[in-house]
């Protein structure tokens, strides 16, 4: 091959490649069309070793998961992944995170082995245009993400990616920026968003932490507060929510927990259905509240 045909063959390699991963990506998105529109879930996740115990929480994941139509994807906005900027994972099988300290060996040895995907990862950067977003190959499935689906879907043989929150930015960019993930429901995506809508740890009655609906007033008057705000599609109170006075502060000490449950309402079309589920309040200051959209 002399040297002209060698710069030849070389320009056209670059070109190659993204065409085949074009190709892919068409291909990926064909797969994903003509679906009906996919629900929304917001997941009051709780304390990890909901992953291992047997409890009403559990269940209320797995009754849930018997509404829905197996996804072709899910992709989940965690409370325990926080970047600066967003991201979303991209590699072909993420690796199972245990992101937290203290607990059983029985809970590290758990494993969710659910693939991931390349695909949904660039077609998630595609659509949303307001922000670029990240592929990331690092971070993997934590357990804000596992802990919940393995419930749903026992199996991991759905695919499963993650969106991080980019703690830079107020709540009102969260809520903007879910409404440019609408297109995927209908490309039979489950969008997931993990949390709790209460969440104040500093504050949690360690002896009431297994007696099931035991609130202190003010969690309960934030819980009843949003959920009224929720059933009602009133959103702005829930995305000011720091203007909502003191119970809402203790409720939300940090927006973490918060955020991915404005990514779920953000999904929610005008005269969309909600279903209310887990609805409990554990250890005084922290509540299992989760719903399902559509």
């Amino acid at each position: 091959m002399n040297r002209k045909q060698f710069l030849a063959a070389a320009a056209v390699l670059p070109l190659s490649g993204a065409a085949y991963k074009l190709s892919k990506l068409h291909n990926f998105s064909t797969q994903l069309e003509n679906t009906s529109k996919m629900p929304v879930l917001f997941l009051g996740h709780g304390s990890p070793m909901n992953a291992i115990e047997e409890n009403e929480f559990v269940q209320g994941f797995r009754d849930i998961s018997k509404k829905i139509e197996k996804p072709k994807a899910i992709l989940v906005v965690s409370a325990h992944w926080e970047t600066r900027g967003t991201f979303v994972t991209a590699m072909d099988m993420p690796k199972t995170i245990h992101d937290f300290g203290g607990f059983p060996q029985e809970l590290f040895d758990v494993q969710y082995p659910a693939p991931g995907s390349p695909e949904l990862a660039q077609l998630t950067k595609e659509i949303i245009t307001s922000t670029d977003i990240h592929l990331d190959d690092k971070w993997g499935l934590d357990h804000g993400a596992w802990s919940v689906i393995k419930h749903l879907y026992p199996d991991a043989d759905v695919p499963v990616i993650q969106m991080s929150i980019d703690y830079t930015q107020p709540p009102a960019y969260h809520y903007k920026l879910a409404k440019e993930l609408t297109a995927l429901r209908s490309k039979g995506v489950l969008i997931v968003g993990s949390g709790n809508n209460v969440h104040n740890l500093r504050m949690v009655s360690w002896k009431h932490l297994n007696s099931t609906g035991y609130a202190y007033d003010w969690a309960k008057y934030a819980d009843e507060t949003m959920k009224s705000y929720i059933r009602e599609g009133n959103h702005n109170p829930l995305i000011e929510y720091h203007k909502q006075g003191k119970e809402f502060e203790l409720a939300i000490p940090t927006p973490e927990h918060y955020i991915p449950m404005l990514y779920a309402l953000g999904l929610q079309d005008k005269n969309e259905n909600i279903d209310i589920f887990n609805d409990q309040a554990i250890g005084g200051s922290l509540t299992m509240t989760s719903f399902k959209i559509g």
